[in-house]
């Protein structure tokens, strides 16, 4: 009998963070947009429809903004907008909890309050699933995506995109060592990120095919750390950890946590640099029509003729 993942993460909490940031979201919702839009250009290079989708991390509307201008809104037919936080979804126009079947208009789309963990949606029903800087804050991030890829029809596809490894690793590294000079040790105060080279890997454990995962870091440029730190609570990305260290940071580590950031990360022109790397990944639920890899022997062709080189055997050591 296998054991359940352990809580990483408190989903209340998490809630309440992204409620907090909901009134000032569109003014640090920079990564979020460039997401949705990566979305929906991925959108437009597949030829084919979507009559019924779902955005799993809704928040004020970014992706049926994006999906709008794009070519690929002529081939999705109706959009359920869902989230986490209610009070995000307020910001994209009216809150509905509940799913109607019928009667559904693209142009003013359903929306529903759910948690990514637990997802409502019947067995086979939904023909594309999106999901934007959510998954990091999963536990079960397998069993997540296990859900995803049972609630789509065959063939349905996944986009999915969350924060990966290298995300704040100035921010941590600099809060981590200001902490252990000052208070002789460090608590976690940064979320730590999933890898981004395992990204396709996650996809396959979770039984899609034709998995594909590419990485789009992107560096900010602050005045000052209180300016990343106020960015980062505006978007509602401040520490939702289960383990998360509960004493406060005092001025004292602060301050030597901004003396460590700049000095060790700091720009020619006195602002600090800031590293989010966004992981985006696609995968289809399985279909009898998609393509399959060769078996190991059933090539019809030598390599070597197809490259146009000369083949010579491995020398013995």
């Amino acid at each position: 009998m296998s054991s359940a993942p352990p809580l990483l993460f408190d989903r209340r909490l998490r809630r309440l963070r992204l409620d907090r940031a909901a009134p000032g979201f569109a003014g640090a919702d920079f990564l979020f947009r460039r997401a949705a839009e990566d979305a929906a250009e991925r959108l437009s290079a597949i030829l084919r429809e979507f009559p019924l989708a779902v955005d799993l991390s809704a928040r004020h509307g970014a992706f049926a903004r994006a999906l709008a201008t794009s070519p690929a809104a002529a081939r999705v037919g109706a959009l359920i907008e869902a989230d986490l936080s209610e009070k995000m979804l307020q910001l994209s126009g009216r809150s509905n909890p509940e799913i109607v079947h019928r009667n559904i208009d693209a142009a003013n789309p359903l929306r529903l309050v759910l948690d990514e963990e637990r997802l409502p949606f019947a067995e086979a029903s939904l023909d594309l699933v999106v999901s934007l800087l959510s998954l990091h804050w999963i536990n079960d991030l397998v069993g997540a995506l296990v859900q995803v890829r049972r609630s789509l029809k065959p063939d349905g596809l996944f986009v999915g995109a969350f924060l990966g490894g290298a995300t704040l690793t100035e921010l941590r590294q600099s809060l981590i060592a200001a902490e252990a000079e000052v208070r002789g040790g460090a608590g976690l105060r940064v979320s730590p990120f999933a890898d981004g080279i395992d990204a396709a890997g996650l996809l396959q454990r979770a039984g899609f095919a034709i998995p594909v995962a590419d990485i789009d870091r992107v560096t900010v440029r602050y005045a000052n750390p209180l300016k990343l730190m106020a960015d980062l609570r505006a978007m509602g990305e401040t520490n939702a950890l289960v383990d998360r260290a509960r004493t406060p940071l005092t001025r004292p580590v602060l301050a030597r946590a901004f003396e460590i950031y700049a000095e060790r990360f700091g720009l020619p022109d006195g602002r600090i640099p800031a590293t989010f790397e966004i992981v985006t990944v696609t995968g289809w639920a399985p279909h009898e029509s998609q393509q399959k890899p060769l078996k190991p022997g059933s090539a019809k062709m030598r390599l070597a003729d197809a490259l146009g080189t000369v083949e010579h055997p491995l020398i013995p050591e």
